[in-house]
């Protein structure tokens, strides 16, 4: 189908306000999406941090627990170079006129306010989609409205619904007195429909009345239907299990490209990557480190027990002792894992750099002058280090869950395959082993080390791939109704 009219609601949308892989998906697939020729918008919560330019565009009451709160529609633009996406904000003061944007004790009265407001503010502006991308719990309440409340509306009628599961750990629980804020009746609260052990769950309304589902890999679609990794949701998951799909996310190819990146010391490309060792021996000149053509190993992540840390810090003593290697970490998170690797810095000053902080420029040197990149993750829906990693030559060393088991093949030294090492056990010795293997693939074998390395920086992890399957998902949704 040609020409759709797509509206995607999330909580976060980069550059505006991140927190996660949400906001990369929220901001750069709309682009993709309108350079396809489609009718694109976005809409997101107007945090107080937000001070992009935008207009006013209409206000109206929304009803909450029987009194009316006032919504202001502003509108800006997502830009890039020629191409724009109106960006409408909902615009509360009481609501989200404050730091931060998740973790308040109102968070289900915030974005149930924000998802009544999308559906209101639709005939005031004068759009009416085809389809509506709803993505994770916040936005999960559009899709049951929109059915439950809004269906007999001729204005609503035609929308169909997608609804994108970034990660099934955060589902929005809650007590039954959201059933209020739904305006929902006691009927509700059922465990055919929203009780989940007790509480109200958002992310479950989504997965029940959202049309078509998809989550951030194919990996992850089926990982999510076990008890292993469904989060409590897996029955219901299965129930949807026809209507389910997997995509992997895209990364911004212009942003991460090591041969016009302003933020790494010596740009490269896949024919001149002898020149990605200078960037290497800046980084260690910049963070203290011996100048030395050692394995660096890179990490750039949450520092949370999601990313299989523990494993890690299990390895590390062994993994300096008996390696020419040095490890470089970046990222905020747990303090335990901060002080883990703050200590791990302190007994190991030539070998370990701890950077305990949020630095995007110190990321992107990272990623440009380390051997290879870690992330031996307890679970992953999709990831975005790793490929990011592959577009600057850096060896991705995973663990074959969600989607690092879709992007990461596992190299095999007889046929000259993978671009990357794996393991599947979610054990140190499993990572123990893959990186021996990988280490000594680096230091006794460099040809075929080059060779790695420029397949994983030739392939296309671009916003386009993933534009193309969601439009696919878009005309399944659409002909649902038909």
């Amino acid at each position: 189908m040609n020409n759709l009219k797509i509206l995607l609601v999330s909580a976060e949308v980069d550059p505006f306000a991140k927190s996660g892989g949400l906001a990369d998906v929220a901001g750069s697939l709309p682009i993709e999406l309108k350079k396809m020729g489609h009718d694109v918008r976005v809409v997101m919560p107007r945090y107080k941090s937000i001070q992009a330019e935008m207009k006013y565009v209409t206000d109206f009451p929304v009803k909450m627990l029987g009194k009316e709160e006032t919504c202001i529609i502003r509108e800006g633009k997502i830009k890039d170079d020629d191409i724009d996406v109106p960006i409408y904000f909902v615009d509360n003061y009481h609501y989200f006129n404050r730091e931060g944007m998740y973790c308040y004790g109102d968070d289900p009265d915030r974005f149930t306010f924000m998802d009544k407001a999308v559906l209101e503010m639709l005939p005031k502006i004068g759009f009416q989609p085809d389809i509506m991308h709803l993505n994770d719990w916040q936005a999960a309440a559009v899709a049951l409205l929109l059915k439950e409340k809004y269906k007999k509306h001729f204005y609503y009628t035609d929308i169909s619904t997608v609804y994108t599961v970034h990660n099934l750990q955060y589902q929005g629980n809650y007590g039954k007195e959201c059933l209020g804020l739904l305006d929902l009746g006691e009927e509700y609260f059922t465990p055919e429909r929203l009780e989940c052990y007790g509480q109200v769950n958002y992310m479950k309304a989504g997965l029940l009345y959202s049309d078509i589902i998809n989550t951030v890999s194919n990996t992850y679609v089926e990982e999510i239907k076990t008890q292993e990794y469904g989060e409590k949701l897996e029955g219901v998951v299965k129930t949807r299990e026809n209507d389910l799909y997997g995509i992997i996310n895209g990364i911004d190819m212009k942003v991460y490209n090591p041969e016009t990146d302003e933020k790494i010391f010596n740009k490269y490309n896949v024919d001149s990557i002898e020149l990605k060792k200078e960037n290497k021996r800046k980084l260690q000149e910049e963070l203290g480190l011996p100048e030395t053509d050692c394995a660096m190993l890179g990490i750039v992540t949450r520092l949370v027990d999601q990313k299989g840390l523990n494993l890690v810090g299990d390895i590390l003593d062994d993994l300096v002792k008996n390696n020419n290697i040095q490890l470089v970490v970046l990222g905020l998170g747990d303090p335990y894992y901060e002080n883990m690797f703050k200590n791990f810095a302190e007994k190991y000053p030539k070998k370990v750099s701890a950077n305990i902080e949020f630095n995007d420029e110190l990321a992107h040197k990272i990623y440009a002058a380390s051997d290879m990149f870690l992330m031996p993750s307890r679970f992953e829906p999709c990831g975005l280090g790793q490929l990011i990693a592959l577009r600057y030559g850096t060896v991705p060393v995973v663990r074959q869950t969600g989607g690092l088991a879709d992007t990461i093949q596992d190299f095999k030294i007889e046929s000259e395959e993978g671009n990357g090492f794996s393991f599947k056990d979610f054990n140190c010795r499993s990572l123990m082993k893959t990186m021996v293997r990988a280490l000594s693939i680096y230091k006794n074998m460099p040809d075929l080390w080059e060779k790695i390395v420029k397949r994983g920086m030739q392939e296309d992890y671009s916003w386009k791939t993933a534009a193309d399957k969601y439009v696919e998902l878009y005309d399944k949704a659409i002909e649902k109704k038909l």
